[in-house]
């Protein structure tokens, strides 16, 4: 762009075969150089020119988001069409040329849904006997620590109707046959509402993405029935999600260092926050 430029456009009529001359120049002196002794004649014909706007180029999805330490090479694959995206990937994980070429972006991007989504749950799972214990909802036998109830066995565990080692089993049988229907309906979308399954089918169609099913069982409240509360509600989804994994992390390393839960941690610091915080619990149990 030339600011204080000069435009020139000459053109004579098109019967005389003339060439089209277009300058740009800051002056008037600087065209004249240009052209050197070149005579150019009047036309005979008055010539009519249409002037049309360049079209702006379309705003790539996504490009007027936040970003979080994105990098050029990260925006070349991250263009903001997934829920929470800022282009935040500096291990390359979902770049399908780089690093993360092994694996499927879109099974990394589903896989961190649904992990969020086991996330929430244990982070409301595993506080919630504290909580209601110190309410006094429920008895003291039952309002243990996350680790104090068999998930780790030399931290203690509570006397359930069977063993640990049957529980675990049974548990892994359960998650096992979920998982693995899961995983049908991510390879073939729509295919879990085709096997049968105590007749409940219908409600295992989904919806053709696997990551958000819908349907009577999986959104029994139909909410985002429309586009943009849908898009809001999935970003929210992704943002606790995160939030809730980072929280998972935060209770192994509060009961490792602390020896207590997570709830009581809190009421400790908010009892006396200078004795009771995070350097001061640099101790290991």
């Amino acid at each position: 762009m030339v600011s204080t430029g000069q435009f020139f456009l000459i053109r004579k009529n098109g019967n005389t075969g003339t060439d089209l001359f277009i300058i740009i120049t800051s002056s008037a002196e600087a065209a004249r150089q240009i052209l050197g002794a070149r005579h150019f004649q009047s036309p005979t014909k008055k010539a009519s020119f249409v002037v049309r706007a360049t079209a702006t180029p379309p705003v790539k999805q996504g490009a007027n988001r936040p970003l979080w330490f994105a990098s050029k090479q990260s925006l070349s694959y991250l263009d903001g069409s997934l829920p929470g995206d800022y282009g935040f990937d500096p291990l390359g994980l979902s770049d399908p040329e780089g690093t993360g070429g092994f694996i499927e972006p879109k099974w990394l991007a589903y896989g961190e849904i649904i992990n969020g989504r086991f996330a929430m749950l244990g982070a409301a799972g595993a506080i919630a006997p504290e909580i209601l214990g110190k309410a006094g909802l429920i008895s003291a036998e039952t309002a243990l620590p996350w680790f104090q109830t068999g998930v780790i066995p030399p931290a203690g565990t509570y006397n359930y109707w069977a063993d640990g080692y049957t529980l675990f089993v049974l548990e892994m049988a359960l998650m096992g046959f979920a998982e693995h229907r899961r995983f049908q309906d991510w390879a073939k979308p729509g295919s879990m509402g085709k096997q049968y399954f105590l007749g409940l089918e219908k409600g295992l169609e989904g919806s053709g993405d696997p990551a958000y099913p819908g349907g009577p069982f999986f959104n029994p409240l139909g909410f985002g029935k429309d586009e943009k509360s849908l898009k809001d509600l999935k970003l929210k989804e992704v943002k606790n999600g995160r939030l809730a994994m980072l929280a998972i992390l935060g209770y192994f390393i509060q009961g490792l260092v602390t020896g207590v839960g997570p709830y009581q941690n809190l009421l400790d610091h908010l009892v006396d926050p200078v004795n009771n915080n995070i350097l001061t619990s640099l101790k290991f149990h």
